[in-house]
């Protein structure tokens, strides 16, 4: 709670969001009622019975608001001055959508049960080396690609899940079907 939502709540605060007075409180104070409230409901669905629901989150991780509450002072320590942004209007923006995202049941993609092929081992510790030793040399660079990496993956997870949802209830219903026969 503290890790996730209130440190990158005050961090933000104290950067720009302390610029819009009380509203600025508002937002951090939804932003972090927010974390509460899915670490909670995390908690209460952790003991559920297995099923392929298991590779989606419901809603974003609180990690990952945390992260994505903090992208626009990441993107700001980079080199990345494509355009300029106004931050007025791109932080609180962040907040109060982060906050939907952290409460929503948007499915977003676990990888808690990610199967790896033997063949591609090599491949993927060969891109965790060099992800992590990416994020020595360029740390606030690597954060930024990454988060903009991870809101570009909300969509296609909502998709896949939905993808999964449908053959899901259509094997179901084959099973209903075979049943009644019998």
């Amino acid at each position: 709670m503290i890790s996730f939502g209130v440190a990158p709540a005050f961090i933000m605060y104290f950067w720009k969001l302390n610029t819009l007075g009380r509203f600025g409180w508002l937002v951090c104070l939804i932003y972090v009622i927010c974390v509460a409230l899915r670490l909670a409901r995390f908690n209460v669905n952790s003991n559920q019975e297995p099923s392929w629901r298991d590779n989606f989150f419901e809603g974003v991780p609180s990690p990952a608001g945390g992260i994505l509450v903090l992208t626009p002072l990441i993107i700001s320590l980079t080199n990345f001055n494509l355009i300029q942004l106004n931050y007025d209007i791109i932080v609180p923006a962040f907040f109060i959508t982060t906050s939907l995202l952290l409460i929503s049941k948007f499915p977003s993609y676990s990888f808690k049960k990610i199967v790896i092929q033997r063949k591609t081992t090599i491949f993927l510790l060969f891109g965790i080396v060099l992800f992590f030793g990416l994020l020595l040399i360029y740390p606030f660079n690597v954060i930024a690609i990454s988060a903009v990496i991870y809101l570009l993956m909300l969509p296609i997870s909502f998709f896949h899940y939905q993808k999964l949802k449908k053959q899901n209830q259509d094997s179901i219903e084959e099973d209903d079907d075979l049943e009644d026969v019998l």
